[in-house]
C-alpha cells in the first residue's frame, strides 16, 4: 500500500512543483510566469482525458505492470521539463506528464480496494490518496527548497529519478492484478448498468464545482496572504505549511467518516471549504482569522479526495476501475477550469471578488449535493473491492 501512496505523491508533486518554481522557472525559460503557469492548466487537462479513457483500454492488461509504466511515462515528462529551452518543449513535456499522472491517480485508488479486505477499503484509499495531501506538506516545499539550492532543473530531475524508482518498487511490491471479477451479483454475461447513475452524476457535479472553487481561490493564497494579510514570505511558508499538514489529517479523518456517510461527509468538505474562503475574503487583513481560514481550508480540501472518492465507489460498486477513471478526469479537468476561471475573475475584478465569488460556488456545490440523489449502498459484500 506503501508504494501506491508514493506514487500518487510524486503525480502530485510533479503537477503542482511549478507553482514553487515559477519565477525562476520563467526566467530560465525565457517566458512569463503566466505562460509558464498555463504548464498546470495543460497537465490537467491532459489528466483529464487519459483518467477515464485508459481503465476501458487495459483489457486483461496486469494493473502492476500498467502502474509501473505510466510511472516511467512520468519520469520521461520531469526529464523533459528538467531539459527544456523554451515553452515549446515545456509544453510537450507537461503533455507527457499529464498522460502518466492521469493514469496512475486514475488507477491508484481502484488497485487499492483491491488488496483488502472489503471492511478496509476506506481506509486502503486513504491511503493511496493520502500522497496527495503529503504532496503539500512535504512534496512542493521540498521541490522548491531543492529548486532555491540547486535550480529549478534540478528539482524535475529529481522527480524523475524518483518516478523510475517507484515505478520499479510498484512491479516488486504489488501482486498480479489483472481485470477486475465482474460484480458478484450480475456476472460476465448480464448487463453492466449505466456507469451514469443518478448518484454518480450529482456526485461528478459536486466534485467540479467544489475543485473549481478550491483552484480558483487556492491559486491565488499567496497574493492574498502578501497583500491583504501582509504576512512575509516566511510566514507563509509557515502557512502554507499548515495547510498541508490539517489537509493530511483531513484525508484520514473524511476517509474514516466517508466509508460509513459519503454523501455527509462530502457536504461537511464544502461546507468547510465554502466558509473558509469566506473568512479569507471578509477577515483576510487579521493574520489570526487568516491563520484559521487556512486551517479548516487545509482539513476541508485535504478530505475532499477520498470522501469524493468513496462517494463514487458506493454509487458504482460494480464499475469501480471505470468510475475511479472518471472520477479523476473529472477531477483533474476541473483543477484546469479552476485555475484558468480564477484568473479571469482576477483580472476583471481583483482578487477579493474572486474570493467572494468562488466561496458561493463551493455552497453551490454543497446545495446540489443536498437536494440531488446521494449513492445508495450496496449490502454488504458487495463493494466490488476486497482481494482478487
Amino acid at each position: 500500500m506503501g508504494v501506491l501512496t508514493l506514487a500518487t505523491f510524486l503525480v502530485v508533486t510533479s503537477e503542482m512543483l511549478p507553482v514553487g518554481v515559477l519565477t525562476p522557472m520563467a526566467d530560465g525559460l525565457g517566458i512569463s510566469p503566466g505562460a509558464a503557469g498555463t504548464s498546470l492548466t495543460v497537465t490537467g487537462l491532459v489528466s483529464a482525458v487519459a483518467a477515464p479513457v485508459v481503465p476501458r483500454l487495459l483489457g486483461d492488461l496486469d494493473r502492476r505492470k500498467v502502474l509501473a509504466a505510466a510511472m516511467v511515462v512520468l519520469a520521461l515528462g520531469n526529464a523533459l521539463t528538467a531539459v527544456a529551452g523554451g515553452f515549446g518543449l515545456l509544453l510537450v513535456s507537461r503533455i507527457i506528464l499529464g498522460i502518466g499522472m492521469g493514469v496512475v491517480w486514475g488507477m491508484a485508488s481502484a488497485v487499492a480496494t483491491r488488496l483488502v479486505a472489503p471492511r478496509d477499503v476506506a481506509l486502503a484509499v486513504s491511503f493511496a490518496v493520502s500522497g496527495v495531501a503529503s504532496a503539500s506538506v512535504l512534496g512542493v516545499p521540498l521541490g522548491t527548497l531543492i529548486g532555491n539550492a540547486f535550480g529549478w532543473r534540478a528539482a524535475f530531475g529529481a522527480l524523475a529519478a524518483l518516478a523510475l524508482v517507484i515505478a520499479l518498487a510498484l512491479v516488486f511490491a504489488l501482486p498480479t492484478l489483472r481485470r477486475p471479477a465482474a460484480d458478484a451479483t450480475t456476472g460476465d454475461a448480464a448487463p453492466r448498468r449505466s456507469l451514469l447513475r443518478p448518484g454518480v452524476v450529482t456526485g461528478l457535479i459536486v466534485v467540479v464545482l467544489l475543485v473549481t472553487a478550491h483552484f480558483a481561490a487556492y491559486t491565488y493564497v499567496r497574493p492574498v496572504l502578501e497583500n491583504q494579510t501582509g504576512l512575509s514570505a516566511n510566514s507563509i511558508a509557515l502557512l502554507l505549511l499548515l495547510y498541508g499538514a490539517f489537509g493530511l489529517v483531513g484525508n484520514f479523518v473524511a476517509g474514516a467518516a466517508a466509508g460509513r456517510k459519503p454523501r455527509l461527509t462530502v457536504l461537511l468538505l464544502a461546507a468547510g471549504i465554502a466558509i473558509a474562503i469566506a473568512v479569507l475574503a471578509g477577515f483576510g487583513t487579521s493574520a489570526l482569522a487568516a491563520g484559521i481560514a487556512i486551517a479548516l481550508w487545509g482539513v476541508a480540501y485535504g478530505g475532499l479526495s477520498v470522501g469524493a472518492q468513496l462517494w463514487m465507489t458506493t454509487a458504482a460498486p460494480d464499475r469501480v476501475e471505470h468510475i475511479t477513471g472518471l472520477y479523476v478526469g473529472i477531477f483533474t479537468g476541473s483543477i484546469a477550469l479552476g485555475a484558468a476561471a480564477g484568473g479571469l475573475v482576477v483580472e476583471s475584478a481583483g482578487i477579493v471578488p474572486m474570493l467572494w465569488a468562488t466561496a458561493a460556488l463551493a455552497l453551490a456545490s454543497l446545495l446540489v449535493g443536498l437536494l440531488g440523489p446521494g449513492p445508495k449502498r450496496s449490502p454488504a459484500g458487495r463493494t466490488g473491492a476486497g482481494p482478487r
